[in-house]
């Protein structure tokens, strides 16, 4: 059994010439392994683009029994390193051995994320089911601004299995903070969930770091309602920034637009501990209320210990080659076929210019050669401590400011 994928990207501004241009490069790369036509298309691409026009031109170009899916982005990867106003195009395709399949939830904001994530996981499931076959591996694209990112996880694992390896990143929008977009088909939607799922003689591989550390005491969420925290040892939330960075910083942030308080605590999210796991789950602020409370990506749930984390360029380097060293171990010899990287928005803005070292770090340990793509998010999905051998002890959280790296071979 053979699993093949081509890239490709184009920054062209057009959205036309964009669209045609990323699936041509990705063609070409695939050709020089494979005369077999893709059966799925993976796209991640920014959201200034005419999103209805663009896929409709990436559709056009491919055949028509080609699988599409994809999402918006807060910046997109590839082999070339980090980048954004792009399209990224992954076309992958495989002998007898490999199936996929794509799916899609329901609308978040009306059932609610985790009726969305369930919705999504049993489409998934019908259709393995329907080709009477096993889904061994499932990546999804949520909207985290009309939901709860956990509860779309623990949606998905209810129907899954809650020890099923669920892998996938937050769709973004250039870190606007209004609206993202998940593509399936021709399907431009938002505020759901798609994804896809493999299944047949595959060998896949998870790494999950963050590198954030924590600085500080721990201290207790008071007061949270789903996703926003409205109080902190009983004070007002922001009152932490407070205390740590002066009134005058804090009061930077207050009333301000989301995009600009969440750059501000992005820096310094915060970190709460998951019971028998080692590493701390990370938390960032996508908005920032007058009262002071401040809304996250996930819960933190009232009464969890919390830490207020820092970040440096250099732990993340390393937490980075760490997770590429845990995904390339659970492969257990095999060479990665290619490679799909899940990256927090907050470290693209801790490296700046740099980001793309990051990059690099994660080549360094996978093979530059190996095929890759990915997208800058707002917020990641993967077994915590990336476990998949054991499966009794796969866990899948939603994370934070955290690299995600999966593998396939």
């Amino acid at each position: 059994m053979s699993l093949y994928t081509g890239v490709g990207q184009s920054n062209n501004t057009h959205e036309e010439r964009a669209g045609a241009e990323a699936c041509l490069n990705a063609r070409t790369t695939l050709r020089t392994s494979t005369n077999i036509e893709p059966k799925l298309a993976i796209i991640f691409a920014s959201s200034h683009y005419d999103q209805q026009t663009l896929l409709s031109t990436i559709r056009g170009t491919l055949p028509t029994s080609c699988l599409l899916i994809g999402s918006s982005t807060a910046g997109e990867i590839t082999n070339e390193g980090s980048g954004h106003h792009s399209v990224t195009v992954m076309l992958m395709t495989a002998d007898d051995g490999v199936q996929f399949f794509v799916g899609k939830g329901t609308d978040i904001k009306n059932v609610g994320p985790f009726t969305a994530g369930a919705d999504f996981a049993n489409n998934l499931l019908s259709q393995a089911s329907a080709a009477e076959t096993t889904l061994k591996s499932v990546v999804m694209f949520p909207d985290v601004l009309s939901g709860n990112g956990s509860d779309t996880v623990r949606g998905a694992l209810s129907v899954l299995g809650e020890n099923f390896p669920l892998v996938g990143g937050a769709s973004g929008d250039n870190q606007e903070f209004k609206v993202t977009y998940q593509y399936i088909g021709d399907e431009v939607l938002s505020g759901t969930v798609v994804g896809f799922g493999l299944s047949g003689e595959l060998a896949f591989g998870v790494g999950v770091r963050h590198g954030w550390v924590p600085i500080g005491m721990p201290m207790v969420v008071t007061k949270s309602t789903e996703s926003t925290i409205e109080e902190i040892d009983g004070k007002p939330a922001l009152n932490v920034y407070e205390t740590y960075f002066g009134k005058k910083n804090s009061d930077l942030l207050k009333g301000s637009s989301s995009v600009a308080s969440t750059k501000s605590v992005l820096t310094y999210p915060f970190g709460i501990s998951e019971p028998g796991h080692e590493e701390i789950l990370i938390r960032f602020a996508t908005n920032v209320g007058e009262n002071g409370s401040i809304t996250c990506a996930a819960e933190i749930p009232e009464g969890s210990d919390i830490r207020l984390m820092i970040g440096s360029k250099e732990r993340a380097i390393e937490a980075a080659r760490t997770a590429a060293s845990m995904a390339m171990s659970n492969l257990s010899g095999k060479k990665p076929s290619g490679a799909i990287i899940f990256n927090c928005i907050a470290r693209n803005n801790l490296f700046g210019e740099e980001a793309s070292h990051e990059i690099q770090a994660i080549q360094e340990v996978i093979g530059k050669e190996t095929p890759l793509i990915g997208f800058y998010t707002y917020g990641e999905q993967a077994p915590v401590n990336g476990t998949t051998k054991n499966i009794e002890k796969c866990e899948t959280s939603f994370h934070n400011e955290t690299v995600v790296i999966y593998l396939f071979a």
